[in-house]
């Protein structure tokens, strides 16, 4: 892979993966590792990419994939957080094209399959059709947990008012 294009990879895809792994693991220096994992993993297998979709599909899911693998092991699973976000932390995951968005922070609270559909379909612009395939499960699956995500955010919302 020729270095100008593992450029335009990272500038066509870094923000947007390290907000996706931030999502997940919401530790800025977890999400950086993740970012970076991502493009090693793409210089070392260097797939072939059908089309543009496929391209970003493929990086996100990675991502989501390190992400999981990261949580589950064994130094995740035997150290505390001190607290779930960290207020300095919350500028690192800042959505490019909103102001500001405490609705965010809620979604990022819920439970991994209701946070990732919600997730992408809100504030990566895909489509339901598009979310089963990145997370490998089927259409109606998303659709359940977008409605169930939907409902849980909004007992959420209705909490902190």
């Amino acid at each position: 892979m020729k270095k100008e294009e593992l450029e335009f990879y990272f500038r066509e895809y870094s923000s947007m993966l390290f907000r996706i792994a931030f999502a997940e693991v919401k530790s800025h220096a977890d999400a950086e590792d993740i970012m970076q994992e991502v493009f090693i993993r793409l210089l070392h297998y260097q797939p072939e990419f059908k089309n543009k979709e496929h391209e970003k599909a493929w990086m996100i899911r990675t991502a989501l994939n390190l992400s999981k693998d990261l949580l589950k092991s064994k130094w995740k699973q035997t150290t505390t957080e001190l607290e779930k976000v960290p207020e300095s932390e919350k500028v690192f995951m800042k959505v490019p094209y909103l102001d500001q968005d405490n609705t965010l922070w809620l979604v990022l609270s819920l439970p991994p399959h209701y946070r990732q559909a919600l997730y992408l379909f809100y504030y990566e612009d895909y489509e339901i059709k598009e979310i089963a395939e990145v997370l490998e499960i089927p259409v109606n699956t998303v659709k359940t947990n977008l409605r169930r995500g939907r409902e849980e955010l909004k007992k959420l919302l209705v909490k902190e008012r």
